[in-house]
Parts: C-alpha cells; sequence; structure tokens
C-alpha cells in the first residue's frame, strides 16, 4: 500500500511541477536548444502526466482519500502498468486499480482514454495521405515511450479501420439522396474490377453510391449493384441520366432496368481513345480533331452533321473504326438532344468525376504493395471512397439542371419513332 501511496503521489505531484517557475524556465533553454522536437516531447510527458493524474483522481474520488475510505466494500489495490492513446500515439502510464470484494472494479476515465477508434482512425487518415505504416513508427514524438507502433500493429489497426469504414459505406441510406445523374465506370485493383457508382444529386453535389466486384464490366455485376443501390432507398427511374464509360451490355441492362426511353450518355473520352486505336498514327491526330469539333457544337443539328461527316471519312480509312462511331452515335449526342448548356455538359460528356474519384484512389493507396484478399480490396475501396467525398466540389452549371430534368421530362413523354 505505502508503494501505491508514493506512486499516486509522485504523479500528481509531477503534473503540479509542470507549473513551477524554474521548471518552465528550464523547458524554455531546452526549446531553443532542441527546437520543436523539445517541445514535443514536454508536450507528450505533460499528456503522460496529465492522464495519469485524472487516472488517480477519479479513484480517489471513488474510494476517498487514503486511510479515510467512503465505503468499506471498495478499496484501492496497488498500481500497474497501462496504456492510452494520446495525440496518435499508444502510451505507458501507470494505471490505478480499485477493487470491491474480489471484483475489480474499472474506472471510467481509463475505459475512455483506451477508446482506440480515434487513434485508428488518425491512422488512417495518414496512410490515405501517404504514410506507410512502416514509417509510422518514425513519425513518433517520443518514441522511447510508445509501444504498440510496429508495422503489424499500424496494420491492425488500419484493418480496424477501414473495416468500420466498408460497413459504414455499405450500410449507409441513400434515401436522402435525390440523383440527377449516375456515372458508372470500373476500376482494377488487383486482378479484380470494380464497376462503382458516382451520384449527381439536383443540387450538383457528388456523392459516392456504391460499387460492386466482378471479372469484369458485365451486365451481371452492373445489374447487382443497381439491385444494391435501390435495396438502400436510391430511387433510380428512366429520368435519371446515366453516363457510362462504353460497352454495349452496361447500356442494354440499363435500359432492360429502366426501360428503353432510359437516358444514356456514352464518356466522349472514352469512345475517342477508342477510335484512335483502330487508326495508324498519321490518321490519329485528324481523328480526334474531328471528333473534337463535332462534340463542342452546341447545337445538336450541327453536331450530328460533323459526326456524319467524321464517319464517312473513317469508312475511307478503317471500316472497324467508322463501326465503332456508328455504333455509339445517338448515345454520344444525348446532351446535345437535351440542349444541356456547355457549361454543365462539360462535367456530364464523360466520366472523368469518377476517373478522378480513381486517381484520389490510386494515390492513397500507392503504398499497398498487394491485395492478399478481395475483402482486403473492399475495405480499402471503401475507405478511398469516402476519403475522397471530403474533396468533391459542387459541379459548374449547377444552375441549369432543372432546366435539364424539363428536357428531359419532355423527352419522356415524345413517342418514339420506333
Amino acid at each position: 500500500m505505502k508503494e501505491e501511496t508514493r506512486n499516486r503521489k509522485k504523479a500528481m505531484a509531477g503534473f503540479r511541477q509542470m507549473s513551477d517557475e524554474q521548471q518552465r524556465r528550464q523547458q524554455m533553454h531546452e526549446i531553443i536548444q532542441a527546437g520543436t522536437s523539445a517541445l514535443n516531447a514536454i508536450t507528450q510527458e505533460l499528456g503522460r502526466q496529465v492522464a495519469e493524474f485524472i487516472l488517480y483522481a477519479e479513484r480517489e474520488e471513488l474510494a476517498g482519500p487514503d486511510y479515510q475510505p467512503r465505503k468499506e466494500d471498495l478499496y484501492k489495490w496497488a498500481s500497474e502498468p497501462g496504456s492510452v492513446y494520446l495525440g496518435g500515439q499508444k502510451v505507458q502510464v501507470q494505471r490505478p486499480r480499485l477493487r470491491r470484494g474480489a471484483r475489480e472494479v474499472k474506472l471510467k476515465s481509463y475505459q475512455a482514454m483506451q477508446q482506440t477508434e480515434g487513434f485508428s482512425e488518425q491512422l488512417l487518415g495518414q496512410s490515405l495521405a501517404g504514410l506507410s505504416g512502416r514509417r509510422y513508427r518514425e513519425t513518433l514524438v517520443n518514441a522511447a515511450a510508445a509501444f504498440g507502433v510496429s508495422p503489424s500493429a499500424v496494420s491492425n489497426r488500419l484493418v480496424e479501420a477501414t473495416t468500420q469504414k466498408l460497413k459504414e459505406f455499405r450500410e449507409r441510406p441513400l434515401e436522402d439522396f435525390a440523383p440527377f445523374a449516375v456515372f458508372l465506370d470500373t476500376v482494377h485493383r488487383g486482378g479484380m474490377a470494380f464497376v462503382v457508382a458516382l451520384g449527381l444529386d439536383l443540387q450538383g453535389q457528388k456523392r459516392a453510391l456504391g460499387f460492386w466486384e466482378g471479372a469484369t464490366e458485365n451486365a451481371a455485376v452492373a445489374e447487382t449493384l443497381l439491385g444494391d443501390l435501390e435495396d438502400r432507398g436510391l430511387k433510380l427511374n428512366a429520368k435519371v441520366l446515366f453516363i457510362i464509360d462504353g460497352g454495349k451490355g452496361l447500356a442494354k441492362t440499363l435500359k432492360d432496368r429502366y426501360g428503353r426511353k432510359l437516358l444514356v450518355q456514352r464518356c466522349t473520352i472514352h469512345k475517342d481513345r477508342n477510335l484512335q486505336g483502330h487508326l495508324p498514327k498519321k490518321f490519329r491526330k485528324e481523328a480526334h480533331r474531328r471528333f473534337r469539333l463535332a462534340l463542342e457544337q452546341n447545337d445538336y443539328k450541327e453536331a450530328e452533321k460533323l459526326l456524319r461527316e467524321l464517319e464517312q471519312w473513317l469508312r475511307g480509312i478503317n471500316e472497324s473504326a467508322a463501326d465503332s462511331l456508328l455504333e455509339a452515335f445517338s448515345e454520344l449526342l444525348t446532351l446535345h438532344r437535351l440542349k444541356v448548356p456547355a457549361l454543365l455538359r462539360k462535367t456530364l460528356h464523360s466520366t472523368n468525376p469518377i476517373e478522378s474519384l480513381f486517381s484520389r484512389v490510386r494515390a492513397c493507396e500507392r503504398n499497398i504493395k498487394r491485395y492478399r484478399s478481395s475483402r482486403m480490396a473492399h475495405r480499402w475501396l471503401a475507405a478511398v471512397l469516402l476519403y475522397g467525398e471530403k474533396s468533391f466540389r459542387t459541379v459548374k452549371g449547377r444552375e441549369h439542371i432543372q432546366a435539364v430534368l424539363a428536357n428531359i421530362e419532355a423527352d419522356q413523354t415524345t413517342p418514339s419513332s420506333s
């Protein structure tokens, strides 16, 4: 008991000592000599002492001061090494113990300071910002007093944090999201293909809606993804504009599900690359110029005329390239037919918004050397999508969305010519 009392008094005395004039003067000289590292070390030590002071103070409040117990069945029981999380580190402290009969009483302050959620969240944020698990130890302010920060320990915390992010992403409801447009594209990671859906709402705000894994971007994967979004409350119908990177299977799946009048815009950037891939190098620059010129027109008739001319030009060079253009002809001009203003069309003509999100995925995961399982890929993709949402901006031209919606409504009510 005497040893335990000395430990308590030492912790309290140490905390009070920090305000001593001479002590503060000594710390000032250390900071002048050693700079920020000395300040960080002092801050870390202060945090440890404050934590121990709180622990001992709570025990005294419950059990009473020495030799004046408040309850006969509640008594102090020495102390032992413990740990708490301070400033992104796991730090050693002396943990005072308390008993009621033969059963130990947990201190609420100690349980609160042992919560790992905030620590794991901070680790995940640092990892997504580019800090590798193996370098985390190097960033510790007071490595000698910290423990549990080996690469494997950091990895365990990241698994914990990304598992929570995956759960959050998969389970968050979508009833409150009113979709104006949905971008669908595929990201390949670790030999796996993930079809990702990015939504744009009526106010011009973007949100990562969901993803589904498949061997390739096929109709079955898209069908399952759309079903998952609807199960979580997303209201999808023929009045929602879909922007896809290409592929007849995906467009067919969408129209089978929401009706043949569904409006689909093919990504113009993907189609441009596809056309050039068919052509010899000497024709690619001219094909690109003609294609972009046609799509830069604001008038539907003029854009259609220039695309027809491009098709005829391609016929004389490469039949497959011409057929590739013809296959996507009407879906390349969906925005022109809907009279979408140029500023908003700049966002909607391609899957660039979701491609930009994928570039964030690749940047955030550059420290991952390999995916050990599909589950790991799912965890990290969910974490990065949620992280990427924080940087989303309202799209330019959002003030035109309501006018475009009216045009979509008119298009839906127009009798089909086929």
